[in-house]
């Protein structure tokens, strides 16, 4: 039996920073030709070491490595398996744009995608950082399909793939393994078929799974979600308590999973207040065991300026730190003990 303690509410974010100016000049550059990938890479290792220190320095608990090597959550997966190829811009939503990946053939993973920035970013700090993966339903529903008979089977395909990288991250010391699958609550109609793919990508993990779902409807959905094989889940509910808080108390929450609850707004260049923050924090306590609860912002900060991105994380983590005092004045533990079957 593996144990992991941690500090009581303990404090994350989502996976996506903001890219400073000099890598995003540089990945406009590379794109045309005019600098090598070389290039391009070591500017993306400088910007993981600041999105590394501005965690530490903020005394966030869990970190994450920021994403400054990807582009769209969905196509950089695309661009690095076998079996797709790559549209020109899509529209996403408001003036945001993305490249589409295209189903050409069967999906093979060729090599580990992820596996190297995980370990230098890692090998930063001595707090742990997730492995940061998209989910098998999200990639197939955000992709034009133009070779697999049906969705089912290119779902199960990319489960396969996901499940490969998600070993060879937990090989190399991840602990904590994030699947994205925010397109779940977007077809209720298919959640036997997202399960069933997110079933088949954690297959063997013996570590911390998380899978962060958000911006959708629970409802038609929640008796199947929450059977979902993960140790905890991620949702946004800054502007969704109305929504999600009724649900639990209808239906209910497993008692033997983890939540994490976002309580930033990642579509606001409002800096939400401590006091704000930690109102947020005290509804959830209504409804789950403070032991249950990690704090996070709603989703990736990347559509953020790196000032925005920063005052709200740091808001956040002062929040947090005044209600750890006052949970161990009311004699609450001042950590976690999380159990993992190893």
């Amino acid at each position: 039996m593996k144990e992991i303690k941690l500090p009581i509410l303990p404090t994350t974010s989502v996976g996506s920073f903001p890219k400073p100016d000099y890598l995003i000049k540089a990945r406009n550059q590379y794109s045309r030709g005019l600098i090598p990938y070389s290039t391009l890479h070591e500017l993306e290792l400088k910007a993981t070491e600041e999105v590394i220190k501005m965690q530490e320095e903020l005394g966030v608990d869990i970190l994450v490595h920021g994403e400054m090597e990807r582009g769209d959550m969905a196509t950089y997966f695309a661009e690095n398996l076998e079996g797709f190829t790559i549209s020109g811009l899509v529209r996403s939503y408001g003036n945001r744009y993305y490249k589409k990946p295209i189903v050409i053939g069967k999906i093979k993973r060729t090599k580990p995608i992820t596996v190297d920035m995980f370990k230098f970013a890692q090998s930063l700090t001595k707090k742990p950082i997730k492995g940061m993966l998209t989910g098998p339903y999200t990639i197939a529903d955000w992709s034009f399909n133009e070779y697999y008979e049906n969705k089912r089977d290119l779902t199960l395909d990319l489960a396969e793939v996901i499940n490969q990288e998600a070993l060879d991250l937990e090989e190399e010391g991840a602990i904590f393994i994030q699947i994205d699958e925010p397109a779940i609550p977007t077809h209720p109609e298919e959640i036997k078929i997202a399960k069933e793919s997110f079933q088949r990508a954690t297959r063997g993990l013996r570590n911390f799974i998380i899978t962060h779902i958000c911006y959708g409807d629970f409802r038609p959905i929640w008796e199947e979600l929450i059977d979902f094989p993960v140790h905890q889940f991620d949702f946004e509910l800054t502007n969704n308590a109305d929504k999600f808080y009724p649900l639990i108390e209808n239906h209910g929450f497993p008692k033997d999973k983890y939540i994490a609850i976002g309580v930033i707004d990642v579509h606001s260049h409002r800096i939400e207040s401590v006091e704000e923050i930690k109102a947020r924090i005290k509804e959830a306590f209504k409804y789950f065991k403070p032991e249950q609860i990690f704090i996070d912002p709603d989703c990736g900060l990347k559509t953020r300026t790196w000032e925005e991105a920063k005052a709200k994380m740091e808001n956040m983590v002062k929040a947090v730190e005044e209600l750890r005092e006052e949970l161990t004045k009311e004699a609450y533990p001042t950590e976690i003990t999380i159990k993992l079957n190893s």
